[in-house]
This record gives structure tokens, C-alpha cells and sequence, in this order.
């Protein structure tokens, strides 16, 4: 066995060229933080917050007020001060269960996050959480097309240098499997939001 086979990540058994991860709901726990502020938003804009929330998850914060805000406002507006009141907020979010001896154990070029969260953002929940900013991380600024669009997972793996068919990503959301799955990878399933039968694993957490 090479030195490089030795280090790639494994799971179940398997060795991968590299594990690409989601961040909310995948790698760490914001889901109090961002109901707290679309709430806040629904109400000032007399919006249903349930329909959203079901549909919010995974998807970047313009991409959903598009979908339920009035034609008259001013999104880019409102989504910086979403952005605003998101960095003004870490309470509640927390590590999920044991992803943090697992990134301890994965070679620094070998995984990446793909997230819809903003750069700032993105870099306070890990600090938050208490999880390491890895070398490669692909957040809002860095995509034209958010998920369930794959672009984010392909600009990850050709930026690790890793082809996507020999990527795992790690996903919660139902918008985020289907980016995965677009892009070739194989998807590892977080949490229950998305039928196992959906993805090439399914875990309820890190453990």
C-alpha cells in the first residue's frame, strides 16, 4: 500500500480521494440560530415561516427571499442584513457528536466544506462550535448557482485536486444530496432530513 493510500479518508472500509462537507447540520449544529432569524425576518415581512422553513434548509438566504419576499424589496439589502443579524448570533450552536475526532484524524488536503453560508459567517459557526477552518472552503461568494446546483462540490474537489467520482460528501439537506449526487459523488446522509435510501450512506452522527 502507497503512502497516499494510506492517508486517504476512509469510510466503512472504503478509501475515498476525499471527503467534502456540508457545514449547518452536517458538521456542527446552527439549526437554533437560523430559525431564531428567519422568524424574525417572516414576521417583519408577513411571511408564513413555516413554509419557509420547510424549504430553507441547505439553500442560501437570497435564494429563499426571492422565493417569499414581495417583488417591491430589495433582497441583496435584505440579505445583508440577514447576514448581519446571523454574525450577531452564536447562541445554541454547537459540534455534531464526534465530528471532531474524526477531522482531527483526516490529512489537511484531504477534505473541504461546501457550504451556503457566507465566508464571515461560515468562519464564526466553526469558531463557535469549536471545529478547525479547514485549508479549502467554499462558501456563497465563491458560487454563481447555490445548492442544489453541484457547482459548489466540483469547484471543492478540483481545488483539492481530487476527482468528484472519488469524492465523499457529507450532507443533511435535501438541496445539498442533490448537489452532491449532481456533482458524481458519493453522499454520506447526516441526521434525518433526507430518506437514507437517497444517499450512498446514511449516519445519524459522527460516533
Amino acid at each position: 500500500m502507497s503512502a497516499a493510500e494510506r492517508s486517504a479518508p476512509r469510510f466503512k472500509g472504503r478509501a475515498y480521494a476525499a471527503f467534502l462537507f456540508d457545514m449547518d447540520g452536517t458538521l456542527l449544529d446552527s439549526s437554533i440560530v437560523v430559525e431564531r432569524t428567519w422568524r424574525a425576518w417572516a414576521a417583519r415581512h408577513r411571511v408564513d415561516v413555516e413554509a419557509l422553513l420547510a424549504v430553507s434548509h441547505g439553500v442560501q438566504c437570497g435564494d429563499i427571499m426571492r422565493r417569499f419576499a414581495a417583488p417591491d424589496v430589495d433582497i441583496v439589502e435584505e440579505a445583508r442584513r440577514f447576514h448581519e443579524a446571523e454574525l450577531a448570533d452564536t447562541e445554541g450552536v454547537v459540534a455534531i457528536a464526534g465530528i471532531e475526532a474524526l477531522l482531527a484524524e483526516l490529512d489537511p488536503d484531504a477534505w473541504a466544506i461546501v457550504t451556503s453560508a457566507p465566508l464571515e459567517l461560515a468562519k464564526m459557526r466553526l469558531r463557535a462550535a469549536g471545529l478547525p477552518v479547514p485549508k479549502i472552503l467554499v462558501t456563497a461568494e465563491d458560487v454563481r448557482r447555490g445548492k442544489p446546483d453541484p457547482e459548489g462540490f466540483l469547484k471543492a474537489a478540483r481545488r483539492l485536486g481530487a476527482p468528484i467520482a472519488e469524492c465523499l460528501v457529507f450532507e443533511d439537506s435535501p438541496a445539498g444530496v442533490a448537489a452532491g449526487k449532481a456533482a458524481g459523488a458519493h453522499v454520506a446522509i447526516v441526521g434525518d432530513l433526507v430518506p437514507a435510501s437517497e444517499g450512498t450512506y446514511a449516519i445519524t452522527d459522527y460516533r
